[in-house]
């Protein structure tokens, strides 16, 4: 008997703010949220790169979200979401800038909405919840940001 939707188990998810909006990413990506500290501008590097920070000894590529997304609102930009290089494929430690992290919760999958997003890159849904939509980001938003932070980790190198 095959298990249905209802039958899913719910998805631990990370809640954070960029701009006026709320956003979530799996938590299973996730290896550490740390303070937004002094980064490394690194020359010719893509829009969407902020720079580079020492975290523990590791080399990470502080990506700007709002970028990828096309996200026009300011915010305080306070924290780093790093990724676990383990569970994506982005040629190296990446974190992404947020404005600010939220809760940790879980989405059921009948909570998700994925028919207004099937053609947007990245978001893997909108999740209902109470009074307020929150949209359900992957960190592999774009196939040429893994080949962009391969050639930016090269010329770190």
């Amino acid at each position: 008997m095959a298990a249905t939707e209802a039958d899913a188990e719910p998805t631990k998810v990370l809640e954070f703010g960029l701009g006026d909006g709320t956003y979530c990413l799996d938590i299973g990506v996730i290896d550490e949220i740390v303070d937004a500290g002094e980064l490394t501008r690194i020359p010719n590097s893509p829009d969407h790169v902020e720079g580079v920070m020492d975290l523990r000894g590791r080399t990470t590529t502080i990506v700007d979200p709002k970028t990828l997304f096309d996200i026009d609102e300011e915010g305080p930009r306070e924290r780093i979401v790093v990724f676990d290089d383990g569970e994506i494929d982005e040629g190296g430690t990446v974190g992404w800038m947020v404005d600010e992290v939220f809760q940790v919760r879980d989405v059921s999958p009948e909570d998700v909405d994925q028919s207004t997003t099937v053609e947007d890159e990245g978001v893997r849904g909108i999740v209902k919840s109470d009074d307020r939509f929150v949209v359900w980001v992957s960190p592999d938003v774009d196939e040429e940001l893994a080949t962009e932070l391969e050639d930016v980790e090269a010329a770190e190198a």
